[in-house]
């Protein structure tokens, strides 16, 4: 199949170009990072509203946005090519919006029952808080709890940055619009259709994800969010494709 360079996947590249020559140049990174990255929404410290959105914007080094960009125009440019500008710019951003979401509340899920635990045993929400802002253990506070904060801390100091979420949304739209196309990881020079590779690259998310051994990316890759993006591309096409279908329809 050959592709050149769509118009919105164009411009996407280039705001996440001027996005991360940005984080280079200001502040050594951390203004853009506290501004921009995605942080957890209990740390009132870090967290913006509109993070979730920028985040996507975000990249944390050459690396990580070369293999973006290059997933994005490779990928994205054929479903462009389908959609439209504007359709194909919703199903990015819904993709890139469903991936934030859906790892906040999978943190969410890890993080709420440790802190509703140590509230139980006397702790306040703003000591708790001083804690994971500090470090500072506060009397009264035993190894068990320590512990637990310490899992907590992780998840209340983290960020988010990266196309990534989005790019497994443009994924699973190409998989869906192109099955038969046959496409090659780098490392691994086989052609394999996109109706096996796609599925089985989320498979390996899925899998570092929940046994902790981290396949084919960092070991701080956010998982979770690849996932959430495959899935809320993987839904937008359903429920699109059905209304396509109802539309001509005789009821």
């Amino acid at each position: 199949m050959r592709l050149g360079i769509t118009d919105t996947v164009k411009h996407l590249i280039i705001i996440n170009v001027v996005m991360f020559i940005g984080t280079l140049a200001i502040g050594n990174g951390e203004a853009f990072y506290q501004w921009f990255a995605l942080y957890f929404p209990k740390n009132e410290g870090l967290f913006r509203p509109w993070q979730i959105v920028t985040h996507m914007f975000m990249h944390g080094g050459p690396a990580h946005i070369l293999f973006n960009m290059i997933g994005l125009w490779m990928f994205g440019s054929a479903v462009e090519k389908i959609f439209g500008a504007k359709k194909f710019l919703i199903f990015y951003l819904l993709s890139g919006l469903g991936a934030a979401i859906i790892m906040l509340a999978y943190y969410y899920f890890q993080y709420s029952p440790l802190e509703a635990d140590i509230i139980a045993s006397g702790f306040s929400q703003a000591e708790i808080n001083h804690m994971l802002t500090t470090r500072e253990i506060l009397d009264g506070t035993t190894q068990a709890q320590v512990a637990q904060l310490q899992e907590m801390y992780y998840i209340f100091n983290s960020s988010m940055v990266g196309a990534s979420g989005a790019l497994f949304g443009v994924l699973v739209g190409f998989g869906m619009l192109y099955p038969n196309s046959e496409v090659m990881l780098i490392f691994l020079p086989i052609p394999i259709k996109a109706k096996y590779f796609i599925p089985g690259l989320i498979a390996i998310n899925i899998f570092s994800e929940f046994s902790g051994h981290s396949i084919l990316s960092p070991s701080n890759t956010a998982y979770m969010a690849h996932i959430g993006g495959a899935l809320t591309g993987f839904l937008l096409m359903y429920f699109w494709k059905k209304n396509e279908k109802d539309k001509y329809r005789w009821n």
